[in-house]
């Protein structure tokens, strides 16, 4: 995986109790165009205040990240400490501090270890290489499992263009951007406010339709930089092939989502909720994440248990207004509810559930409202993972 005008490096700085990559580092060849959506959770992160500041004028040269430490809830300190790490990778890449985007994922009120990640910038900056997207992608990881990264292509303004993504995400996961990390990189040219703008739609339809747990992470961050190397000019918000550009973005950002929700703490399958029917797409939304957050409806996953009424209960308590009567419901192919009541098929839907991926399809008969929540299910292990998660 690469793009053309970025490279990447990743390196093992002791952040970590395990021995494995720990901190990544991406560069552009010089200020590229650079967006970003961040948490919405009212406590944040010392790296997503400094990069939000840091995104006003939409240029950025690199992104730090790290895992181990999330350097969240570490007051004054936390952010002297998010200055001195830009500051020190600044001085070695020569630009200012304010080009450095931080992002960082890891166990809350830990101080982030200065000393180590200074010291690991060298190696950093020495070990820049166009093939290093994928180390960086291993380094940012916590309970994952695996690497998430996607990649696509497209056609603007005449001339081919790429994207890669990387993502990490396995637990604490219901983004509300917009501890869930993603970068996108381009070699296509995109004014900022454009690319701000495309990202931040994009985000709404995948990452913020993502949930393993509800829980929203103090960290999360989604950057994207566009290098320009593609060959045209900067596309603008009034230019035909921005729009052929947000489809390969929202293609790229829907893939790590899927990623991110197949790769849940615990997880062993992956489930989509679809919600049609629906006064409006808002309650539509609202719905289906009322169905894929809660405990009793994740668990009956988990078991293969076609317990239908999990369901209606769910979307009974969310914000959707519908008529319980006219709500049908599908596991895949197989017809469970019809006007509200359920018509004997559960032994058809328990087998659909034993599938590693099923889809959960729900019409309220309400409005043209529609809208689709990516989840999993929620087994012993995601107990076990997160009860000596510090240990």
């Amino acid at each position: 995986m690469k793009i053309a005008g970025f490279k990447a490096a990743a390196v093992q700085a002791g952040l970590r109790k395990k021995d494995r990559l720990d901190v990544g580092l991406i560069v552009g060849e010089g200020p590229v165009s650079a967006a970003g959506v961040f948490t919405r959770n009212r406590v944040q992160a010392a790296p997503v205040l400094w990069s939000r500041r840091c995104l006003g004028p939409g240029r950025a040269r690199a992104i730090l990240v790290n895992s181990g430490q999330a350097n969240a809830c570490t007051g004054p300190e936390g952010l002297e400490t998010a200055s001195r790490s830009a500051s020190a990778l600044a001085a070695a890449l020569g630009c200012p501090a304010e080009e450095i985007l931080l992002a960082s994922t890891g166990v809350i009120g830990e101080p982030l270890n200065l000393a180590a990640l200074t010291r690991a910038v060298p190696a950093l900056v020495a070990g820049l290489s166009e093939d290093g997207l994928g180390q960086v992608a291993r380094a940012m990881m916590t309970t994952d499992t695996r690497p998430k990264t996607a990649e696509a292509e497209g056609v603007a303004a005449g001339r081919p263009f790429r994207l890669a993504g990387m993502a990490k995400g396995s637990g604490m996961i219901a983004p509300n951007m917009a501890t869930m990390l993603s970068f996108v990189l381009t070699d296509a040219a995109i004014e900022p406010s454009a690319l701000q703008m495309l990202l931040a739609q994009a985000a709404e339809s995948t990452f913020n339709a993502v949930t393993v747990d509800g829980d929203t992470s103090t960290n999360d961050t989604v950057f994207l930089l566009a290098g320009g190397r593609a060959g045209f000019p900067p596309l603008t918000r009034q230019d035909p092939g921005l729009d052929v550009f947000g489809r390969v973005l929202t293609e790229v950002m829907t893939d790590l989502a899927r990623q991110i929700a197949a790769d849940g703490e615990g997880a062993t399958k992956l489930v989509i909720v679809r919600v049609a029917g629906a006064a409006s797409d808002e309650q539509a939304k609202a719905a289906a994440l009322t169905v894929a957050n809660s405990p009793l409806v994740k668990t009956a996953f988990f078991g293969q248990d076609p317990n239908w009424g999990r369901i209606m209960m769910a979307l009974g308590r969310s914000p959707a207004e519908f008529d319980p009567l006219k709500v049908s419901l599908d596991f895949d192919e197989v017809a469970v509810v019809r006007a509200g009541q359920g018509v004997g098929r559960e032994e058809d839907a328990a087998r659909v559930m034993k599938r590693p991926v099923f889809t959960v399809a729900v019409d309220l008969g309400a409005g043209p409202g529609r809208a689709e929540v990516l989840t999993c299910d929620l087994s012993h292990d995601y107990v076990k993972i997160n009860a000596d998660y510090r240990s």
